[in-house]
């Protein structure tokens, strides 16, 4: 069966101020979810997941039915607040969607084959959609799941600082930890982190999560496991969020493996305002360098 590609596009987008996921950057309107989902189509994804609000679900319908009818499978998903809950209410105060890794928890009843997920508002690039759907189809199993992985240099910001997940790997090449370093950025010619933590300079080649995960559907009772335990502690702490590389590291502990797959594509996003001009260059680049049709799906 071919792999299914959820798209994460239920957050909030706090930094950019806006919902960056369905703004258009491409020359004919297109969002940077059309380019993902054009590359997933081209690298063998047979279905795609967009995991969204339900009061967005008639703007996404609207926004890809006519674009993807006839060309992929696809179907929708909701993240709400009270999902998987098992009856505790939530805080009057808890208006944020619970995380990432409840985001993918949601998509379970609709997710059937090895999967990968993204975000909706990240660049990947073919090559990373190419290699994800190789591992998909021909290594990915109950045990086994994978990270695609960037040089950090290729994820920076000109505009501000960012938060990335940096990969320690173990002596197989095999993903060891994930620790979110916050607040990097490049001073001086130097990749320097705000965060306190060591070390407070890292290398340019230091291979980063950039949320781009490869896994079995074994995953989601995981995934349901940890969610539970994560309610039972933090369910009146506003913020608090359920993350997938909390689960990725359970996954771990517990005697599985995860390939982190490196990419030569290139990534770009929108965390700031300021970074959408940019990503217009970008996509026009290599549009005109023929990677992409100016119409994408014409």
């Amino acid at each position: 069966m071919k792999p299914t590609l959820v798209i994460l596009a239920a957050g909030m987008a706090s930094r950019y101020g806006s919902m960056k996921q369905v703004e258009a950057f491409g020359p004919n309107g297109e969002t940077i979810m059309d380019y993902s989902i054009s590359d997933a189509i081209k690298a063998g994804f047979g279905k795609v997941v967009f995991l969204i609000r339900k009061q967005f679900e008639e703007n996404f319908h609207k926004l890809f039915a006519s674009k993807l009818d006839g060309k992929v499978d696809y179907e929708f998903a909701f993240q709400e607040l009270d999902m998987f809950l098992d009856g505790a209410e939530v805080p009057a105060e808890r208006t944020k969607p619970w995380g990432t890794g409840h985001a993918v928890l949601c998509t379970r009843d609709v997710v059937k084959t090895p999967f990968a997920v993204i975000n909706a508002d990240d660049f990947y690039g073919y090559d990373a959609f190419e290699r994800a759907a190789q591992f998909l189809t021909t290594e990915c199993n109950e045990k086994t799941y994978a990270v695609i992985g960037y040089p950090l240099v290729n994820t920076l910001s000109e505009h501000g600082t960012v938060n990335r997940g940096v990969c320690g790997l173990d002596a197989q090449g095999n993903l060891a930890t994930v620790v979110e370093r916050i607040g990097i950025g490049v001073k001086d010619g130097k990749v320097l982190v705000e965060d306190g933590l060591q070390p407070a300079e890292l290398s340019k080649d230091t291979v980063v999560s950039m949320n781009f995960w490869c896994f079995h559907p074994s995953v989601f009772d995981l995934y349901e496991r940890d969610f539970k335990t994560f309610i039972k502690d933090n369910i009146t702490v506003p913020k608090a969020e359920f993350l997938i590389p909390a689960v990725v590291d359970n996954f771990i502990k517990e005697g599985g493996a995860v390939k982190v797959i490196t990419t030569s594509a290139q990534w770009f996003g929108v965390t700031y305002k300021e970074d959408a001009p940019a990503v217009q260059k970008q996509l026009n680049d290599l549009i005109n360098q023929g990677v992409y049709s100016p119409n994408l799906w014409g």
